[in-house]
């Protein structure tokens, strides 16, 4: 018998990984002067924020498909605002880093992201130094540094444009965690590009107006507006997988989608892009850094289930351990049904997952433009 709500959880996770790869492989290809020829990284970002913000505010005010959480003056400017600023940051340098590096290596660059979430969580104090997750950071650090002196068409300008967009995402997360999360404030996918998305577009007004505004000016540029509409729309379609990912599985399996996501991304990556050229140094570092990063999840994981653990009360822990030694016997079915998105009991699910989706639902919104930033 076919588990229909399993085949659904692989079906949303294939969508998510088709969409992800195509929306960084589309925003190449735009941006690319050597295909559509549009070297216009702001102005491509403020389209899709524009887009996304008004398809947002149709959903949230005139269809009602999700509620608007309650916002205050006070948490907009002190939570929204800084996190949009940060947030605009990483996609207009993540986006600019295109015109500079191939796909591959920039995937490749990627795997530095949870170094710099860590070193921002250490300086923002909402982590503590620790000797094991130190020792993994190194190792990613060792294995992007490999990666990138096996890269040939290595680029100093790319390089520091795709560092600085992960250090300006990392910060955004960091301060999720310390503005939205302890005002009790949750936003999914959908009420995230509500608030930030419009705030966004006005942070990325100024350097558009500045860098290049004036460049649109004096350059023959060319605009298709189909191109434009169905690369915001791919983008958009990748917020929505997210939003249907999240509800049906959690943390630890998007995480492990997007290290898959990476391998694909990197090899279609060579295949239509020609110029991406893949050494085995690079392979080689890759590979080093990635193990620094499983690592690291491993440990994220394995403490979220010991917090758990010692904040479980020991009749809570009783009558849990009951009911999954009845939901592994023949007696017990479980109810699929039971409102949770298909996951089945919330005690499955809150097991090891729930307590890093609140920091994720809003830090998912980073994939919308996975053109400059991954998960």
């Amino acid at each position: 018998m076919i588990n229909r709500p399993l085949v659904l959880t692989y079906l949303y996770l294939l969508i998510y990984i088709l969409l992800s790869s195509g929306v960084i492989l589309y925003n190449k290809w735009v941006l690319s002067p050597k295909y559509f020829n549009f070297p216009l990284p702001i102005t491509l970002t403020m389209i899709h924020m524009g887009f996304s913000g008004a398809v947002a505010f149709f959903l949230v005010r005139v269809f009602k498909v999700v509620s608007p959480v309650k916002m205050t003056f006070e948490i907009y400017a002190t939570c929204v605002i800084p996190i949009s600023a940060f947030f605009a940051s990483s996609l207009w340098f993540g986006n600019t880093a295109y015109l500079h590096i191939s796909v591959a290596f920039i995937q490749m660059l990627k795997a530095l992201m949870p170094v710099a979430t860590f070193f921002m969580a250490v300086v923002c104090g909402t982590d503590k130094l620790r000797c094991d997750v130190f020792f993994n950071m190194v190792l990613v650090s060792v294995g992007v540094v490999v990666s990138s002196y096996g890269e040939i068409h290595f680029n100093v300008v790319g390089t520091v444009y795709q560092v600085t967009g992960i250090f300006a995402e990392a910060l955004r997360l960091v301060l999720t965690q310390v503005l939205l999360q302890k005002k009790g404030l949750t936003l999914n996918p959908i009420t995230s590009l509500y608030y930030i998305a419009p705030c966004s577009f006005v942070f990325l007004f100024v350097p558009w107006y500045l860098l290049e505004k004036p460049e649109m000016q004096v350059t023959q540029i060319q605009f298709n507006f189909w191109i434009f509409f169905s690369n915001a729309l791919c983008a958009l379609a990748l917020n929505f997988s997210i939003f249907l990912v999240i509800g049906r599985t959690g943390a630890v399996t998007i995480r492990v989608a997007g290290v898959l996501k990476d391998w694909i991304l990197i090899a279609l990556s060579t295949v239509i892009f020609p110029e991406s050229t893949i050494t085995g140094l690079n392979i080689i570092g890759y590979a080093i850094a990635l193990c620094g990063v499983l690592m690291y999840n491993y440990i994220k994981v394995k403490d979220v289930r010991a917090s758990q653990l010692s904040s479980e009360s020991i009749p809570d822990r009783i009558i849990k351990d009951w009911k999954l030694e009845k939901k592994s016997s023949d007696i017990f079915t479980p109810n699929i049904n039971d409102g949770n998105g298909g996951n089945g009991s919330s005690d499955m699910n809150v097991d090891e997952e729930a307590p890093l989706l609140a920091s994720s639902r809003l830090s998912h919104i980073g994939h919308m433009q996975v053109g400059s930033h991954n998960q």
